[in-house]
């Protein structure tokens, strides 16, 4: 991630919006942009200065038509200090399909246009691989050029320090041009995990270079190949791994991809280095990681390889890959074994890295999926081991943590152990997701929005991650008691928000979405990539914490901030404004889960 700019001003710039002037009478309406499915809640928020005292027509676009008025209700929940008065919305009556709007009976007040369809999600999570495209390192379709063809030189590794290794491929991390393991790692499984769940879902519009032309393949799986491929090349024997390309020494401004005048000690535009895995602290400068293993690394590299086995053997009858990965996820799973733990990202000049400090939960996946992929018994018994030390461990039920301590955001292993244990265990099981979607639920009954996430750094990552274990205890429960809080917390990523935009770029066409983003492609050149998934909001006190932080140009959403929690559509804003690689990528499944059909 862009952790701090280097060529920025080294100040905290304050965010002007908090003291802006007041539009006293003004009436703001948050609703879902993209829309809702006919049968589901259907809710937006109203606020203002003063008492609303008007009801709320909800109009048909096509002919301007009213299809109802709704009375807002008025909500006694703490603010969060800029607004007193919020009042909730409810169309939920309405499931005529078709594009709408609300509108103040007596102010004309107008919401955002949105849609009630069963097809409103649909390619969306086609959208949202084509950022991943965008992130690809070496040959980029977007941009249609090659780029680190040189990554990279060794540092901590069993030979030499400085050795060549082949470790071209993957993805950059966000607007940055880092390569992580951490994040490649989840992003691959998750992708993986997405198609096995909803294969149907997924479109063929590219080749497996991303180019515009349709190979056969879903392209969920031609990106996913991207990650495993990249995942070979860094696991090149049983007993090394490759677990970072490049560190902070990358963020001295804006640069294209294959233009990189970052300079590792071989001269700029050349040799980055790759730093092996050791499961010992790491640095080469003042700032070490903590390091106690490198299970986590392994763990979920297995999780990734041993789906990739059963996909490739099942869905595309390639056999000669789908082995490769399966030989691949028993050493990852081995060494994992050997080596429990975790392995923290490292930096080289800045104090910021991620910090992940759980392992088992990954250790957990790997085996549930290669008891999946294998029959072997010991998988079993070994993922019921780590599912045991696992727990309820997450950041669900925290009020803070530190940045990606945490991680991934959801512990997929609970979910992929789940249908192969005894129904006490299956109900333990249950019990472990439950307990962190009940706590984020007990948030969410304490603010307007329903949201139940604490905002720190990449908090959209959390919500796309809570979305998901709600979507994926239904799927081994039957339980809808958190339909309605999932919901909330879907509706806030499209714009039922204080700022009354998606979280994503690029989506909804002609909606309110991050625009002016932390990232190269659009510093220089100013074109869009629609489907990345920024950071998101957070709390005032981080946001005033960060160095290199300041906002460029003067703060469209001025009048809605608060002194609790920000977001801003701002490239200066590294820490709400910045898409990421592996955050896109957790949103898949969310994304699939509501889309149509594509086959």
């Amino acid at each position: 991630m862009f952790l701090f700019l280097l060529n920025v001003f080294l100040i905290l710039w304050p965010s002007g919006s908090i003291d802006s002037p007041k539009a006293i009478d003004k009436i703001y309406i948050r609703v879902n942009q993209i829309g809702y499915l006919p049968g589901e809640s259907k809710t937006a928020i109203a606020f203002s200065h003063t008492k609303i005292k008007e009801s709320f027509h909800l109009v048909s676009e096509d002919d301007e038509s009213i299809i109802t008025t709704i009375k807002p209700r008025f909500s006694n929940l703490e603010s969060w200090g800029t607004f007193e008065y919020y009042y909730k919305i409810d169309f939920s009556q309405v499931e005529s399909p078709g594009k709408y709007f609300l509108q103040g009976e007596k102010t004309n007040t107008e919401s955002p246009r949105f849609s009630i369809s069963s097809n409103a999600y649909q390619q969306l999570s086609q959208k949202l691989l084509g950022f991943m495209r965008q992130q690809r390192c070496g040959y980029n379709p977007f941009l249609d050029v090659v780029c680190h063809k040189k990554d990279g030189r060794s540092m901590y590794g069993p030979m030499p320090d400085s050795s060549f290794v082949d470790v071209s491929g993957g993805w950059h991390d966000a607007g940055d041009q880092l390569k992580y393991l951490i994040t490649g790692s989840y992003a691959t499984a998750h992708m993986l995990m997405a198609f096995e769940l909803f294969p149907d879902k997924f479109g063929d519009e590219v080749n497996a270079l991303g180019q515009p032309f349709s190979n056969g393949i879903p392209d969920v799986l031609d990106e996913a190949k991207w990650g495993l491929d990249w995942i070979h090349k860094l696991h090149p024997s049983p007993t090394q791994l490759i677990h970072q390309i490049a560190d902070d020494r990358d963020h001295k401004g804006w640069k294209m991809p294959d233009n990189d005048h970052s300079d590792y000690g071989w001269g700029p535009n050349s040799y980055r280095v790759a730093y092996f895995a050791t499961g010992e602290p790491q640095g080469l400068k003042e700032y070490k990681s903590e390091a106690t293993g490198l299970a986590n690394l392994a763990g979920r590299s297995a999780a990734a390889m041993a789906l990739a086995s059963r996909i490739w053997k099942e869905h595309l009858n390639d056999t000669i890959f789908a082995d490769k990965c399966l030989k691949a996820a028993r050493s990852l799973y081995q060494l994992g074994r050997a080596k429990e733990g975790f392995q923290q990202g490292n930096s080289y000049g800045a104090p910021y890295r991620y910090t992940e400090e759980t392992w088992t939960d990954d250790m957990e996946w790997g085996a549930a999926e290669l008891y999946k992929t294998t029959g072997k018994k010991s998988y079993l018994e070994e993922a019921k081991h780590y599912a045991r030390m696992t727990n309820t461990v997450s950041w669900m039920n925290l009020d803070s943590a530190a940045h990606y301590q945490y991680y991934p955001f959801i512990n997929l292993g609970h979910f992929s152990l789940y249908d192969v244990v005894e129904k006490d265990f299956q109900d333990t099981l249950a019990a472990y997701y439950r307990n962190g979607i009940e706590y984020t639920c007990k948030k969410a009954k304490t603010n307007h929005y329903g949201i139940g996430i604490p905002f720190i750094w990449c908090s959209n990552n959390l919500l796309t991650s809570l979305i998901t274990q709600v979507i994926l205890y239904e799927k081994m429960t039957s339980d809808t008691s958190y339909y309605q809080f999932m919901l909330e917390q879907r509706d806030w990523l499209f714009g039922r928000n204080p700022w009354g935009t998606s979280m994503f770029t690029g989506i909804p066409v002609n909606g309110e979405y991050p625009l002016d983003v932390h990232t190269s492609i659009w510093a220089l050149t100013k074109q869009e990539v629609p489907g990345g998934l920024v950071d998101g909001p957070v709390f005032f006190s981080i946001y005033k914490s960060l160095k290199g932080l300041c906002l460029l140009n003067p703060d469209e959403f001025a009048d809605v901030q608060n002194k609790y929690v920000v977001y801003h559509d701002d490239i200066g804003d590294y820490s709400t404004n910045e898409p990421t690689m592996d955050g896109t990528a957790g949103a898949i499944i969310m994304m699939a889960h509501w889309g149509s059909d594509l086959k």
